[in-house]
């Protein structure tokens, strides 16, 4: 079940921006098996549809608070994505309770709702409805987005003419000048090129407050370190860690038999 609560008053410090509690996601993949040539004798050609039950996310239970800036690290398939999808309401839980104290903006999949056909300009006036904004909260803070965007006259081009680290910047301007109580960014900082990640992290640095919650998504461990003050660490859809940064990223790094390097700490 998912409780969203658009509180629009002062937040204290330390109270509860997003409540996870015993959640769980089952979906079932159909994935096309090839048969054999005997096989495709009998059934006259035909392939068959076999189908596997995939579980993302087993008895997940996390608070995150006014205050926190939370990083999720985890390998690929360990449920971190899905676990933003459902806090986002874009998927419902399979089981458990998720309650969400404020608005929510989220930049998952690097833009997913842009429309490739439409310029970028159109694209900000369409995540920011989405987003929860109005028609005349995004021409005011038009100009802040695209120059933060740094996108120039390409701003008025067809995003399918963009290339990801395009993407990247015009969905992180949006999100991130929306400013809105509870801020979820999954890997969007993985694109685009060494100036843009750091003036995209000052800018995490700036919405890092007590009346705001952010969500941090990222392999670049460096990054999560650098920016959150609590981490949690998923593996296979299961909660196998939450605490001080520097201790479960240790953890993680023991459990993925990865060296601390500059290539590791970016890409694990």
């Amino acid at each position: 079940m998912i409780s969203l609560s658009d509180f629009k008053h002062e937040h204290s410090p330390h109270s509860i921006a997003v409540s996870v509690k015993d959640l769980g996601l089952t979906y079932t993949t159909s994935i096309d098996k090839k048969p054999t040539l005997k096989a495709r004798l009998k059934s006259l050609g035909r392939g068959k549809k076999h189908t596997r039950i995939v579980n993302a996310l087993s008895d997940v239970n996390i608070d995150v608070h006014y205050g926190a800036v939370l990083g999720v690290i985890g390998s690929n398939g360990a449920g971190k994505s899905s676990l933003m999808r459902v806090i986002s309401g874009i998927v419902p839980p399979t089981q458990g309770r998720v309650e969400v104290y404020g608005s929510v903006s989220t930049l998952l999949a690097l833009g997913v709702g842009f429309n490739p056909a439409m310029t970028g300009r159109d694209n900000v006036y369409l995540g920011g409805l989405a987003a929860g904004m109005s028609r005349e909260e995004i021409d005011k803070n038009f100009d802040a987005i695209a120059d933060f965007s740094e996108l120039g006259d390409a701003i008025d081009a067809p995003m399918r003419t963009y290339s990801s680290g395009m993407y990247a910047r015009l969905a992180f301007s949006v999100a991130a000048v929306v400013e809105p109580d509870i801020l979820i960014i999954d890997e969007a900082l993985s694109t685009g090129d060494a100036k843009f990640k750091e003036k995209s992290l000052n800018r995490i640095k700036e919405l890092r407050s007590s009346d705001r919650a952010l969500i941090l998504v990222s392999h670049a461990l460096a990054t999560i370190e650098d920016v959150c003050n609590e981490v949690i660490w998923l593996n296979k859809g299961t909660l196998m860690a939450r605490g001080n940064p520097s201790e479960v990223i240790a953890q993680y790094r023991t459990f993925v038999n990865a060296r601390k390097s500059a290539s590791s700490d970016e890409d694990v």
